[in-house]
């Protein structure tokens, strides 16, 4: 260690000593000459960035001479590369020209963090999704971003997944596609089994942890991921990828586009096909997309429309595998298992969910003037599909079913095939108008409305003895209709070159309905409503290109979701509102090999819902408020260019996380009641106090790469007793990762990808569930894991036409 700081200490000042050229400039608009503001200003191979200022100006500072590319972005123009050779100061005009297709970034940039507001971020860019695309799932594309865990059912990364950020579970983080809420209105989750392939789709993912800026849709209780899709092109082209890898995993993807037509028109479109069959026993996927936008633009007005759609056939994997049989049967799936009339072992074939998702969105961007922009956007969301079950030694009496009799025998159960269906719809509109004074004020006003209609209901598909049932007939049905509005402001002023405040006020209404009974009978038919405030502030002092520091403070009210409603036990008081205050410091520093961020974090919860092992008066597991509790921790990391050919990144998260005055409730199946057990403060569950990520890359010569990655994830409880019986040990995972992209005379980009998963087989479990009783005062546990596949292989090509 002490070696290390050494170093790292030598490499400090050899920049300050050593690096003493200067670039400065301005950026504006080649057809209007006005000067452009928030462009962003990068020189190449280094970590020198800045953004122009509302003036257009830029400066970079601390440039060793050399030979260097200038790249100046900004969503509105073309990108530009400029030549420079720096030898002491260097001062440079860029004139940017107006980019004539539409971006995908039109409502994105009214949810987004900008690059001086005082917020914590990660944004992955395209070319890093690109590099690893090879059919997993988006939360395993962006698994070595600070603070993220992921997990999957059938342990590769492709089918069910899931992740959590600083312990934060996807129920409680707000995820956007182009602005348009994706969360789902009643559970708040994300299904990212139903985008399949989008990431082939997705122009950039920007990551805000803690409370972020205000969003559309569910609240952001301690993340929000904003993704913005595939801008059009402005050039015909067509790009064909293939990749194919351990466990039959294959996935097939053509994406193509008409470019520019007559100045005006853009047409883009994918398919895509993905299958595996999983590391767990019978956990295959079989996923089918199409994604389809289409772009008009004038001088002041763009138009985009999208609409994609995804299929997914997946068996179900979500049962985890018994401790005591993980060692000997590591893959073994228990659901679909049943008896057959002989006594013998089988697997039911269609035990799988299906289920298609559509999206369908219209934006719409008007240049008002110089200082005023307006966004608009409809969307709409269809939604069908079923989980299909096959059960045993069924009672009629659960469905509804009169005891049939045979001969003198009354028959009280059968065997039977059971399908539960979600059908819904989720539509709204979304508005924004952006106004940039150039010298101080950047100022965003948007709103939302939106309105979710879910019906929920079950099917008989088949029973041995069926009695008066019929094929098809319904033994439960209920609907849930959810009304969401919001409102928000934000406005960063500048005080001056160095300071700028940084304000945000957003006011939710929700308004939620259910009728209907449930699928163990009960009436779950209940209105809620509520209204929340959330204020947000904070200051960004940008000392110079080489130093940022910012603070911010943050309020976030959450609803209870449709299941701790319909959980609640009926004789005690319903789940109250979860409210999150947050703190974040940060500072970036940056030189030219060099770049450092650390962020100092701490959420206080009131009324977090958590599991503390209470049932309902049908002995099902419900949420529960606590007063207290909170996430405290630092988020540290680095990239250091060692050389020409070597750099190395890493990121890493250090936290605590508890729970004050936590009491567990275990049931007593002597007594059929519950002992209580005060715990005191506790760990929260799925909270490692320590995740780090690791990534060397070695570019042997240009246009290829090899990686050497590495991801820690410390020790996590699962549940919140913070015991040692019941926890998942601490995992070091590292993947071999190799890039090569050559040219030929028949294409225009022929790219490989090969990644060497899980390179040491490290056996493994990302999840798990745990359900503690008492018998013949014993204390028992039953647990789930879900083991993670060992060694693998994926590898794929591309090639661009």
């Amino acid at each position: 260690m002490k070696n290390f700081l050494r170093t790292l200490a030598f490499v400090l000042l050899s920049q300050s000593v050593v690096a003493q050229g200067v670039i400065s400039g301005i950026v504006t608009n080649k057809k209007t000459g006005e000067p452009v503001a928030f462009a962003h200003v990068e020189l190449l191979n280094t970590y020198k960035k800045a953004v122009s200022t509302g003036k257009g100006t830029f400066k970079l500072t601390g440039i060793q001479p050399g030979d260097y590319q200038l790249q100046i972005s900004h969503v509105s123009f073309r990108d530009t590369i400029a030549e420079i050779t720096i030898k002491g100061k260097e001062e440079m005009h860029i004139a940017l020209t107006p980019a004539v297709t539409m971006t995908g970034h039109m409502t994105v940039s009214a949810v987004r963090a900008t690059e001086n507001t005082p917020a914590t971020l990660t944004t992955v860019e395209k070319r890093e999704i690109e590099k690893i695309n090879l059919g997993q799932d988006l939360p395993y594309l962006i698994n070595h971003t600070p603070s993220v865990v992921s997990t999957s059912d059938a342990g590769t990364g492709i089918g069910y997944t899931g992740l959590r950020i600083r312990g934060t579970d996807m129920n409680r983080i707000n995820v956007t596609i182009n602005g348009i809420p994706l969360n789902d209105a009643e559970s708040h989750s994300v299904y990212w089994v139903d985008l399949p392939d989008f990431a082939s789709s997705v122009q950039s993912i920007q990551i805000q942890r803690g409370v972020g800026t205000s969003t559309n849709g569910a609240a952001a209780f301690g993340a929000s991921i904003n993704i913005a899709s595939d801008n059009n092109k402005k050039d015909p082209y067509m790009l064909a990828s293939t990749a194919t890898g351990s466990f039959n995993t294959m996935k097939n993807s053509l994406s193509f586009g008409t470019g520019l037509m007559k100045e005006r028109f853009s047409l883009d479109g994918r398919l895509s096909r993905v299958y595996s069959d999983g590391y767990v026993d019978r956990a295959f996927a079989k996923l089918y997309s199409v994604y389809l936008s289409a772009g008009y633009t004038s001088k002041n007005t763009n138009i985009k429309v999208l609409g994609w759609s995804g299929k997914e056939i997946t068996y179900q994997a979500w049962g985890g595998v018994d401790p005591e049989i993980i060692d000997s049967a590591r893959t073994y799936n228990p659901l679909g298992i049943y008896i057959d009339d002989n006594g013998q072992v089988q697997y039911y074939d269609n035990q799988v969910d299906d289920y298609l998702q559509s999206h369908y969105q219209v934006h719409l961007s008007q240049q008002c003037s110089d200082k005023w922009n307006i966004n608009a956007a409809v969307h709409y969301t269809r939604g069908i599909g079923f989980y299909e079950q096959f059960k045993q030694e069924q009672s009629f009496d659960d469905y509804q079913i009169t005891f049939p009799v045979i001969g003198d025998d009354t028959i009280f159960s059968t065997d039977l095939v059971r399908r539960k269906w979600l059908d819904n719809h989720f539509y709204g509109a979304t508005f924004s108008a952006i106004f940039y004074n150039k010298k101080k004020v950047h100022l965003t006003i948007g709103s939302a409305a939106n309105r979710y209609n879910g019906a929920h209901y079950g099917t008989l598909q088949w029973m041995k003895i069926s009695g008066d049932a019929q094929k098809g007939d319904r033994w439960y049905e209920n609907d849930g209709v959810k009304t969401d509005y919001n409102i928000f402001s934000k406005v960063n002023y500048s005080l001056n070159k160095i300071i700028s405040l940084y304000g945000d006020l957003q006011y939710r209404y929700i308004q939620q309905k259910m009728e209907g009974i449930d699928d163990d009978l009960r009436d779950i038919s209940q209105e809620h409503r509520f209204s929340f405030f959330n204020p947000k502030a904070g200051v960004n002092l940008q000392f110079s290109d080489r130093h940022r520091t910012y603070l911010s403070v943050a309020v976030a009210n959450r609803e209870p979701n449709r299941s701790n409603f319909t959980d609640a036990h009926p004789e005690q008081p319903l789940p109250r509102p979860e409210r999150l205050y947050n703190l974040e410091i940060g500072h970036h520093a940056s030189w030219q090999m060099l770049a450092m961020q650390a962020n100092l974090f701490g959420m206080y919860y009131t009324d977090q819902l958590v599991l503390t092992g209470e049932i309902n008066d049908v002995g099902d597991a419900i949420m529960t408020n606590v007063d207290q509790s909170f996430r405290a921790g630092v988020e540290l990391a680095l990239a250091w260019k060692i050389s020409g050919y070597l750099e190395w990144e890493i990121n890493a998260t250090l936290s605590k996380n508890k729970i004050l005055e936590f009491t567990a409730f275990v049931d007593d199946w002597d007594t059929w009641s519950q002992q209580n057990e005060y715990m005191g403060t506790t760990t929260i569950a799925f909270s490692p106090e320590v995740v780090a990520s690791s990534m060397v890359s070695y570019i042997p010569f240009e246009n290829a790469a090899v990686r050497f990655v590495s991801k820690y994830v410390g020790k996590q409880y699962i549940d919140n007793t913070a015991s040692e019986d019941r926890k998942l040990d601490p995992w070091l995972v590292n993947d071999v990762q190799l890039h090569y992209r050559c040219n030929s005379k028949q294409f225009e980009k022929v790219s490989f990808n090969l990644m060497f998963n899980n390179i040491f087989n490290t056996r493994y479990v990302s999840n798990a569930w745990v359900y503690r009783y008492y018998d013949g005062g014993e204390d028992y546990t039953m647990k789930g894991l879900y083991p993670q596949a060992g060694f693998n292989v994926l590898g794929g090509i591309t090639i661009a036409i």
